[in-house]
């Protein structure tokens, strides 16, 4: 797989952890990132560092937001496309001096964007480059867009985010939004004294033991997580797990999708309850020897539900029997930490 080389960008006031590192305007002050652990679990995983990371900037256009953060680079790993469970790993190159991280939301109901694609173009003086960012997973951010980068020294850059538009089914008050690509431009000022004031720490007793890093703390933009199973819509029909995934399945009465029954299931990661996007899921429902729905869940974002994947049903009744396949797994990016979990992923049974 070629990994796609285009752009990103850096800049102030700060948040909390993330996990990976390195050289940085090719100076020795930058942390080393530490060997990755021989022995992972194939499971979600303290990695075997975190570091902090910074604001660079942040813009808006009508109810589009989006925050503009960096950190040192790191390793990370790509997904082979498809229905492929073969992976990539991003090393550090020469050159790259920041890990840019882009997370886009809704004004209105503070809901995370999972946009087809983030371009970055950013600008300083004659100088000027363009990067398509990967959509990932981390431990302390949940979904974003990010990469590795190299910058032009120290100044002021302006940073032009081109967002898609959402190509996945919107419900509630997020339908017939966000369907049009937009521009979110930003300027900011980067030093190499700012890169080097992140924090970084290194673990020794629980890195690679089953779990994750806390949430990070950031008052102006909203994190990327689902209902707990309390705060979800309609009846709840249960929880399994699949390659170290939560799935919550719930079935809601009379909504807008259909008169009937609408079935949502969740996956989520453990720990967090971030929403693992961009899988393949289908399902069926039995009635004893009847089969009363059989085909696949659209993914879908709502308000209330967040990220979700969903189907019309023509009931679910006390007794039904609820089959869910995963038929691709999450071709979603992954920090260190998760890139061993939500892999392997068997089907799962659900009884009403």
């Amino acid at each position: 797989m070629n990994r796609r080389r285009f752009l990103q960008t850096a800049g102030l006031t700060s948040a909390t952890a993330l996990a990976g590192c390195s050289g940085l305007f090719e100076t020795d002050t930058t942390p080393t990132e530490p060997p990755l652990i021989e022995d992972r679990p194939d499971a979600v995983y303290y990695p075997t560092h975190s570091e902090g990371m910074e604001m660079a900037g942040m813009a808006k256009q009508g109810r589009w937001r989006l925050g503009l953060m960096y950190s040192f680079p790191h390793r990370f790993w790509l997904m082979g496309g498809g229905t492929s469970q073969q992976q990539e790993k991003v090393t550090i190159e020469n050159g790259d001096d920041v890990h840019l991280m882009a997370t886009v939301w809704d004004a209105e109901t503070m809901t995370v964007l999972p946009a087809g694609d983030v371009r970055v173009e950013l600008s300083k003086d004659d100088w000027s480059d363009t990067r398509t960012m990967w959509p990932m997973l981390s431990q302390n951010m949940g979904f974003h867009f990010g990469d590795n980068m190299g910058l032009d020294g120290d100044g002021t850059y302006t940073a032009d985010v081109q967002v898609s538009g959402l190509g996945i089914r919107r419900t509630g008050t997020l339908a017939g939004q966000f369907g049009s690509a937009v521009t979110l431009s930003t300027e900011f000022e980067i030093t190499q004294e700012k890169i080097d004031g992140v924090s970084f720490e290194e673990y020794d007793q629980k890195k690679g033991s089953q779990g994750a890093l806390p949430m990070m703390e950031m008052d102006m933009m909203p994190m990327s997580t689902v209902p707990s199973q309390n705060d979800l819509p309609g009846q709840f029909i249960g929880e399994q797990r699949s390659g170290d995934a939560k799935f919550l399945a719930t079935a809601v009465d009379d909504t807008e999708m259909t008169e009937d029954t609408y079935l949502a299931v969740s996956p989520r990661t453990p720990y967090r309850s971030y929403p693992i996007p961009m899988m393949s899921l289908s399902a069926t429902v039995s009635r004893g020897s009847e089969s009363v729905f059989d085909g696949t869940l659209k993914p879908t974002l709502d308000p209330e539900m967040g990220y979700h994947y969903g189907a019309n049903v023509s009931g679910i009744e006390s007794g039904d029997e609820l089959v869910v396949s995963v038929d691709s797994v999450p071709q979603v990016s992954r920090h260190e930490g998760y890139e061993t979990a939500f892999l392997q992923m068997p089907e799962m049974t659900f009884s009403v």
